[in-house]
């Protein structure tokens, strides 16, 4: 595994060749969790590794309040020109939680597939800790059903590293089921976004 500080280099370097690399449409992940939430009388969001902010616009047009969590300060400042008043806390989400507050839902996207286990792990009861009683999260989950899974370099039991030093690990249904199941799993489908993932959803 990379040292943890080349993290940090390597998303700020993105964005800050790519900017707004993945446009302004929001994932059709966004669209369906805003839907669940407005479902489900939710007012306030964290969006983990939210970027800069393409997918918080779906929640905030719907009337919830965002705050997100980004390791770029690129990405943020990006978010900051499109956004007013939107608060991000700057850091890993390894290093959660940035504030004692409860929130009714966790939006997670295109994320918890680039940590290694143990910071999998941490960053699914962080979240799960900082849902209210009622609250729901939704993830994205890499599937083994991507082009890309078994290629670049292996690192351990279905995790690659690829792109120039991404590390991704890919689920499958028995792998979501797992690390998911003691944070309120209830629920677990596919999505296609530009990777096939699995949208999974947990209630507290």
């Amino acid at each position: 595994m990379k040292d943890e500080q080349e993290k940090p280099e390597f998303w700020e370097a993105a964005f800050t060749d790519k900017r707004e690399m993945w446009g302004w449409e929001p994932a059709k992940s966004a669209i369906i969790a805003k839907d669940l939430f407005v479902q489900e009388g939710i007012k306030n969001v964290l969006i983990p590794g939210i970027g800069y902010g393409r997918n918080a616009d779906v929640f905030i047009q719907s009337g919830m309040t965002v705050t997100g969590i980004e390791i770029s300060k690129t990405a943020i400042a990006l978010a900051e020109k499109h956004f007013n008043n939107l608060p991000i806390h700057h850091g890993s989400v390894t290093d959660m939680p940035f504030d004692d507050k409860k929130y009714d839902g966790i939006f997670c996207y295109g994320l918890i597939y680039l940590l290694d286990t143990d910071e999998r792990a941490k960053l699914i009861n962080d979240c799960y800790n900082q849902l209210r009683d009622g609250g729901q999260m939704v993830f994205t989950a890499l599937s083994k059903e991507a082009k890309t899974y078994g290629q670049g370099k292996w690192l351990s039991d279905d995790r690659y590293e690829l792109f120039g030093g991404v590390q991704m690990y890919f689920y499958d249904e028995a792998s979501v089921r797992s690390e998911f199941s003691g944070a309120g799993l209830y629920a677990v489908e596919k999505v296609m976004e530009s990777y096939p993932f699995y949208l999974v959803r947990c209630r507290k």
